[in-house]
């Protein structure tokens, strides 16, 4: 059981977990950063960044996008929590600025480290995994953001999940209609 802030089950786009993970490519020469923002329930990646250092410019860019992909389903971060573990970016006064004054939203940390955010560890792994070899083949970090944007949208709009019935992120939304007004489309591109 993966307990965020003493919630046992978080509603939909209640939780996002979020942490840091490397990406290798051009042949495994060289490292790039991806931090998704994924939420817990819908397991709807609502954003992401992806640069050459795990910083705060590069989480703050993912909670940008996050905030963004939100504000086109009309709704804020703004009472959501955002958990993940107590590298120095998230114990960082510029991070819990964004967070907690900018955008309003609570943050949980993570007491022990990815033991405690076991959502997160599940979706890098499985996200590194079965897009290993694509991304391995990038020759440049554009080319492996064009390929992680293909792949998250292929993540929220068409793979499918058995802890949501087999359906896809964005189906799962629409059918139990957590947000009706979330078009297809909406699936994150970045920008």
């Amino acid at each position: 059981m993966n307990l965020v802030a003493g919630i046992k089950e978080p509603d939909p786009l209640q939780v996002l977990y979020t942490d840091f993970t490397a990406i290798w490519y051009a042949r495994g020469g060289k490292k790039a950063y991806l931090m998704p923002l994924l939420d817990h329930a819908t397991k709807w990646v609502v954003g992401w960044a992806l640069g050459h250092r795990p910083n705060t410019e590069l989480a703050q860019e993912a909670l940008s996008m996050a905030a963004a992909t939100l504000a086109d389903a009309g709704l804020t971060l703004e009472g959501r929590i955002i958990h993940h573990d107590q590298d120095t970016v998230y114990t960082g006064y510029r991070w819990l600025c964004a967070v907690l004054i900018k955008q309003r939203a609570r943050i949980s940390f993570s007491e022990n480290g990815a033991k405690g955010n076991t959502t997160m560890e599940s979706f890098n792994g499985r996200f590194k995994g079965e897009n290993a070899s694509l991304f391995h083949e990038a020759v440049n970090i554009w080319e492996l953001e064009r390929l992680i944007a293909q792949q998250i949208e292929y993540y929220n709009s068409r793979r499918r999940h058995s802890t949501l019935g087999n359906t896809a992120p964005i189906d799962y939304i629409t059918d139990e209609e957590i947000l009706p007004q979330l078009a297809f489309g909406l699936a994150l591109q970045h920008t």
